[in-house]
């Protein structure tokens, strides 16, 4: 695959004017580029990334982490994506009552119609997704990726992943197309793309700052390299750390809701510490 580049939309200084950017470039050879006036929230056309986010229902402890989804959501707008969204029309694992923190043990429910409450409805069934038809996929975390979307949670390195979720990073690894995965989510990809390296932020509690570092224990136990990094800090794997798919960008925790991926939301370019180069 070409040098990776980088997907950024910086805020304009004024209304008034439209430049030309310099490093803004399409995500990869043959994607549509984006439009610097995304960054007005203009109700005027914006070509750009067709990015495709995948939720895994609707609530950190049992689907998705909102805040992530929410932050997201907001970047690619600001970087003039084009997104649909999709989830596996399944049944969640369980359901959990966030008052509580406990399972409600009387009740179920489906991770698509959960995951369209964030989606405001526009949702599809994950079946659905082709890397054909999108630029870029991105997995926010939350427990829904190890309950719903694997049982991860309960199989640690042993767990399965929903067949539609392995399809859908295969075919994108294949295409050489970015992936990008949130929090726990690199698990998925520890899983099912072989030797890739992934994050998910340190592999020591530290008085209980990381409290899920052991995760990094069964990311290796799956054959992947695990690299310690910051919760402001975004990880990139090159192409050639993949083998010869695509590369992978996983913003480990709270990265996408902080200052290091904005403006928008680089989703190829080689970004350490949150410098992304022109």
């Amino acid at each position: 695959m070409a040098a990776v580049r980088a997907l950024v939309v910086p805020r304009l200084a004024a209304a008034s004017a439209f430049p030309r950017l310099p490093g803004l470039r399409p995500l990869y050879p043959g994607a549509r580029e984006p439009s610097p006036r995304a960054a007005l929230h203009g109700s005027a056309p914006r070509p750009g990334a067709r990015v495709a986010l995948v939720l895994s229902g609707c609530g950190v402890y049992d689907g998705t982490e909102l805040h992530e989804a929410s932050a997201i959501l907001v970047h690619l707008s600001r970087g003039g994506a084009e997104v649909q969204i999709f989830a596996p029309d399944m049944l969640q694992m369980h359901v959990i009552d966030h008052t509580k923190g406990q399972p409600s043990e009387s009740e179920t429910r489906n991770v698509l119609t959960e995951s369209a409450r964030i989606a405001r409805g526009k949702i599809s069934d994950l079946a659905r997704l082709s890397a054909a038809n999108h630029d870029a996929v991105i997995f926010p975390g939350g427990f829904g990726a190890a309950k719903n979307l694997s049982t991860f949670a309960v199989d640690g390195k042993d767990c399965k992943v929903n067949k539609d979720v392995e399809r859908v990073l295969k075919e994108f690894h294949k295409a050489g197309k970015p992936i990008g995965l949130c929090c726990i989510a690199p698990v998925l990809a520890a899983k099912v793309l072989s030797g890739v390296e992934v994050t998910v932020g340190h592999e020591q509690e530290e008085g209980g700052k990381w409290p899920y570092a052991g995760t990094a224990e069964a990311i290796k136990a799956l054959g992947a390299k695990h690299c310690v990094t910051g919760v402001t800090i975004s990880f990139l794997s090159a192409g050639a750390a993949c083998g010869a798919g695509a590369p992978l960008l996983w913003p480990c925790g709270a990265a996408l809701r902080g200052q290091p991926l904005q403006p928008g939301i680089a989703l190829l370019g080689r970004v350490r510490d949150g410098v992304i180069p022109s």
